[in-house]
């Protein structure tokens, strides 16, 4: 099974019990109903991005699903927590892409997105042959993947959250999920 879709989600939740925290993450991100499969990073040739909602409409509960998640959990009050999925998508249909999930302590929305969008363009730059600096700046490999014209986009999506103040679990989640 080759995917050509897949869509992007994120979500948060909060309960007095470590599971049932992140049960209400996936509830939150619309994927709670299904049965996930954790994969690894590899975004298939010409697999198209569609909205969350047309691809949940694409799923039946029950359905074992492929994705690739990002999750992360404390109970700790007040600590940040995030979760992230980056992504970059090659020039051309024949040519594989990369997807990467973070998971954070402490840091914000857009270091966290902009860590994990980094990380799958590094992934991919490296299996494409494109020279760079990984000590470099984000923003500096960004521009100079775009410039190579061997990557045409990057993006992520980013959950955030807060512990929650009296100690409760709380969960973030992100996820790329694959529809065949």
């Amino acid at each position: 099974m080759i995917p050509t879709k897949f869509f992007l989600t994120k979500g948060a939740g909060v309960h007095k019990e470590y599971l049932h925290s992140f049960e209400v993450a996936l509830r939150s991100a619309g994927i709670a109903r299904f049965n996930l499969v954790s994969v690894s990073s590899i975004l298939p040739p010409a697999c198209k991005r569609i909205t969350r909602d047309k691809g949940l409409d694409l799923l039946s509960p029950g359905e074992i699903v492929y994705v690739v998640l990002a999750r992360n959990q404390t109970n700790e009050p007040n600590r940040l927590i995030s979760s992230s999925i980056g992504y970059a998508l090659p020039s051309g249909d024949n040519a594989y892409g990369y997807l990467s999930e973070h998971h954070g302590f402490g840091l914000t929305k857009e270091k966290a997105g902009d860590y994990s969008e980094d990380l799958a363009a590094s992934m991919l730059a490296s299996t494409l042959g494109i020279k760079f600096n990984p000590e470099d700046a984000w923003d500096s490999r960004r521009q100079a993947f775009i410039l190579s014209k061997k990557i045409v986009y990057t993006s992520n999506i980013t959950q955030t959250a807060r512990g929650d103040k009296n100690g409760l679990w709380t969960s973030a989640v992100a996820a790329a999920v694959f529809i065949p």
